[in-house]
């Protein structure tokens, strides 16, 4: 399978690769990030390669330590689904090129995973040298997708703000407010959101108060939209 390329609006491609030295991949499977490892070491000299099975350990790594040249994501992690994951990094390594690597190729997810800031999306079923081409293409200033991606096929509504400005939207929420976003998401009511996070109910409606006003809601209902629109905590 081939990757189609296009030129990232905010920054053409200068067709120079950056020098990747440094690597973080977070991938729960063991045998994906040794695979990964040994490949793309030698694919491209990388000088340090870094695994995170979950995305909790990734953001802590990327608080505490010197950010990485660039990341590569899988999408279903043990506490991150859906287009979270992307969200979630790009606000905390924000400027790192961040490719996700994926066996999911439905095409609303690719949309969603792009608008929320993925530099490229990339099969899983790729062989090692097509893989390797994908990403030098990404780290080349591309935006790659798989070749049997059309954006024409992804539904759109035309009253909704487009995917990448709810994705900036719910970049702004904190992690505490992710939390209780998820736990909405679930059709939980605050009693239970409560109990669960351990904080008062008073606090969760605070927090529900704060991420209506950051995302544009006005109700519950349309935060649980809101959230599916980019595909938010979304295992499928």
């Amino acid at each position: 399978m081939r990757h189609q390329t296009f030129a990232e609006p905010s920054g053409p491609a200068t067709g120079v690769m950056l020098k990747i030295d440094d690597l973080l991949i977070v991938d729960d499977h063991p045998l994906m990030c040794e695979a990964l490892t040994v490949t793309l070491r030698v694919a491209f000299g990388l000088r340090q390669t870094r695994c995170e099975r979950n995305l909790a350990s990734a953001i802590e790594r990327l608080k505490y330590d010197k950010l990485p040249d660039a990341i590569l994501l899988d999408l279903n992690l043990p506490d991150a689904k859906g287009s979270e994951g992307m969200v979630t990094l790009g606000r905390v390594a924000a400027g790192v090129p961040i490719a996700v690597i994926s066996a999911n190729e439905d095409p609303a997810m690719i949309s969603a995973v792009m608008a929320a800031g993925a530099q490229g999306y990339i099969s899983k079923s790729l062989g090692r040298e097509e893989m390797c081409a994908a990403l030098r293409r990404v780290w080349s200033g591309e935006r790659v997708t798989p070749d049997s991606y059309d954006p024409d096929d992804v539904p759109q509504n035309g009253t909704r703000p487009d995917l990448e400005e709810i994705a900036q939207r719910f970049a702004s929420l904190t992690n505490q407010q992710v939390r209780i976003l998820r736990q909405i998401c679930l059709g939980r009511a605050n009693k239970e959101i409560s109990y669960d996070l351990n904080i008062s109910e008073a606090t969760v409606k605070t927090h529900i108060a704060a991420i209506m006003s950051k995302i544009g809601a006005r109700r519950r209902t349309q935060i649980v939209l809101l959230a599916k629109s980019i595909k938010l905590f979304d295992g499928n």
